[in-house]
């Protein structure tokens, strides 16, 4: 059987109860509130506010003395191009303006793969 995601399940129950009209015992939104946090890493406000802006917003960030909402992570900068020199490794911010470009010391990834573009762009919830 597949693993539903916590946070869905927290907002399913949420969304349910709003559907029927608010009328959710103030024991099960308390019991929810309780375990929001441990589990999804923000209150029930959070989760309804991140789920509508598509931001991963968390009073557990301000708790750490960060900014409310995660900011998109920038790009990367391109990693230097380095080449053997004589005697030690030589590093250029711009190989092309190499005549001859001599050939590459380390053979890593020069770009982000797809899935990590994806996490750097997530939205919240994810889904």
């Amino acid at each position: 059987m597949p693993r539903r995601a916590p946070h869905l399940t927290l907002l399913t129950v949420l969304i349910a109860g709003l559907a029927t009209g608010g009328c959710v015992p103030a024991e099960t939104v308390g019991a929810f509130e309780a375990a929001s946090i441990p589990v999804i890493h923000r209150d029930l406000l959070d989760a309804i506010y991140s789920g509508i802006t598509g931001k991963d917003c968390s009073v557990v960030r301000l708790d750490a003395y960060k900014t409310y909402c995660r900011p998109i992570e920038p790009p990367p900068p391109p990693p230097p191009y380095c080449s053997r020199g004589r005697g030690s490794v030589d590093c250029w911010l711009n190989p092309g303006d190499l005549k001859p470009v001599p050939p590459e010391v380390a053979d890593g990834p020069m770009f982000l793969t797809p899935a990590q573009e994806a996490n750097r762009l997530r939205r919240w919830p994810p889904l």
